[in-house]
């Protein structure tokens, strides 16, 4: 039960946001109490909405325009083609889960990434979820057997300059969640999908300021997860894939031959419906079946496909304009280099307390030696009131850089 437990919390505070919009109209009565309620929106593997590397996690979850790395695949695949010259690099990144609780759920992520010629870029990536050992048990809290859950991904991007300071990129990726895996249920099946990624980064040529600095610019939109609703066995339910729109830009310096400052922002927005209420007959809420209910209900928005939910998601929160602001997360960063060999990171993420709440400070650190590189990143949460399944973890990423070696 301990597990089970362990493994809600975390499942809920891995969520973005919760999508979910409930047909009929809102009266305003109906409305104003919508207002004054949580509106948190959850879509199906969340885990793959979470930051996979520790180098964008020490600094507050940002990468849409962050420089080109191994994790570029998940942040903004455009940025494969502004890899170096020559660039060969494998990353494997470890992210416990809710360790204070239990010690079997854990993130792992693999990436490669290479250049081709001077314009092209790919990169391959598989991500693992592990859910440990879970007792299931009926509504009775009869034994149904124990079971080990998993989430895996794997994903391909490529990207191709435009110009000197401009790329783009196509990814797809495949979905595999096994929530019931050793359950004995014939209504209990794997869930499947597939989704596809765009990406676009643009990079300024650097200009000369005075004292020796110079300066140059970043900018990156990335769409994610676009792709069709995921089900699990013969459920005539299916929910939203975390669908999200990244839009991130950057400040960097070049302070003298050996210092290195960039200033980074993102600003996310999940492309899938707003909760909404149900207006029943004479005003009063109502669930799905058309039963009177106290409160307002959240609906799986099943009739709804997802493209449409895609463009909906911009118009449809019963909270007009003000929700739809509260949709979006914020995150900042800040990165130092030394000699291209040391690394100092720092970062925020915003969230509003009734779209999730998740508020926290990051910092990290990066170690560059020869071939290889190591990077820290450890969350300090800002909010009294959610607590992240990640706060006080020290997470890494262990990086090889197979052009460096030949090289040498």
């Amino acid at each position: 039960m301990k597990k089970i437990l362990a493994l809600t919390v975390g499942v809920f505070c891995s969520v973005s946001s919760l999508y979910a919009q409930l047909p009929g109209n809102v009266s305003a009565e109906g409305q104003e109490d919508y207002y004054n309620g949580l509106r948190t929106i959850s879509t199906a593997v969340p885990i793959i909405a979470v930051s996979p590397d520790s180098r964008a996690g020490g600094m507050g979850d940002v990468g849409a325009a962050s420089s080109p790395d191994a994790a570029s695949l998940y942040w903004n695949p455009a940025k494969l083609a502004f890899l170096e010259d020559g660039t060969k690099s494998l990353s494997l990144s470890y992210t416990p889960w809710l360790n204070k609780l239990v010690s079997d759920i854990n993130l792992a992520y693999l990436s490669y990434v290479f250049k081709i010629g001077d314009n092209q870029g790919m990169g391959f990536a598989m991500r693992y979820f592990s859910l440990g050992d879970i007792n299931f048990t009926d509504e009775n809290n009869t034994s149904l057997g124990t079971g080990s859950p998993y989430e895996f991904t794997l994903n391909g991007a490529y990207a191709l300059k435009l110009s000197e300071t401009m790329s783009l990129a196509v990814g797809l990726r495949y979905i595999f969640s096994d929530l019931t895996n050793g359950l004995q249920d014939r209504d209990a099946a794997p869930g499947q999908s597939f989704a596809a990624d765009l990406g676009y980064y643009y990079q300024s040529r650097e200009y000369n300021m005075e004292g020796g600095m110079k300066q140059s610019a970043s900018f990156g939109i990335d769409i994610s997860n676009v792709g069709a609703k995921i089900s699990y066995g013969n459920s005539a339910q299916s929910d939203f894939l975390p669908t999200n729109l990244r839009l991130g830009g950057g400040y960097h310096l070049r302070l003298d031959e050996y210092n290195r400052l960039s200033f980074l922002v993102d600003v996310n927005k999940l492309l899938v419906p707003s909760p909404a209420v149900v207006e029943g007959q004479n005003g009063v809420p109502q669930d799905l079946n058309g039963n009177d209910v106290d409160d307002e209900v959240l609906s799986d928005n099943s009739d709804v496909g997802a493209f449409e939910g895609i463009f909906s998601s911009f118009s449809d929160a019963a909270g007009g304009g003000k929700e739809e602001l509260e949709e979006v997360v914020l995150n900042v960063g800040v990165e130092f280099w030394y000699d291209d060999k040391f690394a100092i990171r720092g970062g925020y993420q915003y969230e509003d307390e009734q779209k999730g709440g998740r508020q926290y400070f990051t910092m990290g650190l990066g170690i560059k030696y020869n071939v290889f590189g190591l990077d820290f990143a450890y969350l300090i949460p800002a909010s009294a009131t959610v607590r992240s399944p990640l706060e006080n973890t020290l997470r890494f990423s262990l990086l090889f850089n197979f052009q460096d070696f030949s090289d040498q």
